[in-house]
């Protein structure tokens, strides 16, 4: 770990699944999910405030809209629009109903207020097809770009929106597409292959365009640089590290999520802080994730 980032708090939320992590810029909050808990929880940095919210089925990743109280929710089976507060769920489209073995799983707004998530396969027994990654535009059309995925992660974007990544966790691999303002990615070009047990989950790109990825089974997050090369490794106190967001009025605080599911009795006896959420001070700065822009 670089000597100038600290652990500075620890939420002891005990998620069986945390992710989705993301600053919210507008309300001056953290959000994320503990998806197999069927809850969303809102976080406050300054005043410690934490609040939890029920969800009408497992939430695996989200986003805030420009100029709406509503989040844009991907729900296991779709996209929906969701009131926290009210629980108000209004459904858009559901995803991939011929394919039961697959959900939706992790997704990010592009600097053009995109939403792009992709599915995973839950139960290849009774998955037809393999995941795929999916767009929402502003208009709310869907359109579908990369397929024959097993678990899609780490979703984020360069500074100026012009370089996509995105890994399938099982392949260890980290690509880069270039990315266009329409929906449009290029044929990949590997960025990273992550060590052995070391498995890229969520990732976030900072203002040096440096990509930061949670690594589940590696107890660690890892910063890499532009070209591939592994910058800072920060030690995560729980073996399954998920997602990874900068928080922050001045987006120096590096929040990371983690999870507990399938640990087993025994080895969670052995990983006491699995699926609590950690807040680090980092001498970094991130980049505002951007909301939603629902035409």
């Amino acid at each position: 770990m670089s000597s100038d980032i600290s652990l500075i708090k620890t939420l002891g939320v005990g998620n069986e699944l945390g992710e989705g992590v993301l600053w919210d810029e507008s309300r001056s909050c953290i959000w994320w999910t503990d998806i197999l808990q069927l809850t969303l929880y809102r976080y406050e940095l300054e005043s410690e405030k934490l609040v939890s919210y029920p969800t009408p089925e497992r939430l695996c990743c989200f986003t805030p809209i420009e100029g709406d109280h509503r989040l844009l929710a991907a729900f296991a089976s779709g996209f929906a629009f969701f009131d926290p507060e009210t629980g108000v769920t209004e459904w858009i489209k559901k995803i991939e109903e011929d394919n039961p073995g697959t959900r939706l799983n992790d997704g990010k707004t592009d600097r053009n207020g995109r939403f792009w998530v992709g599915t995973m396969v839950e139960d290849i027994k009774t998955a037809i097809y393999k995941g795929k990654l999916y767009c929402v535009d502003h208009d709310l059309s869907i359109s579908e770009h990369l397929s024959d995925l097993v678990i899609t992660n780490s979703l984020c974007w360069s500074p100026d929106g012009h370089i996509a990544y995105h890994t399938d966790t099982p392949t260890r691999r980290i690509y880069r597409y270039k990315s266009s303002e329409h929906p449009k990615l290029s044929e990949p070009t590997l960025l990273v292959k992550t060590e052995k047990g070391a498995f890229p989950d969520g990732s976030c790109v900072d203002s040096q365009g440096y990509l930061w990825n949670a690594q589940w089974g590696g107890s660690q997050v890892v910063r890499y640089a532009p070209d591939g090369s592994q910058d800072v490794v920060v030690p995560i106190p729980a073996s399954q590290a998920t997602c990874v967001a900068f928080a922050g009025p001045k987006l120096d605080k590096l929040v990371v999520t983690s999870a507990h599911s399938d640990l087993g009795v025994e080895r969670r006896a052995q990983d006491p802080e699995a699926g609590n959420v950690f807040i680090f001070q980092t001498p970094f700065t991130g980049i505002a994730d951007r909301s939603f822009r629902l035409s």
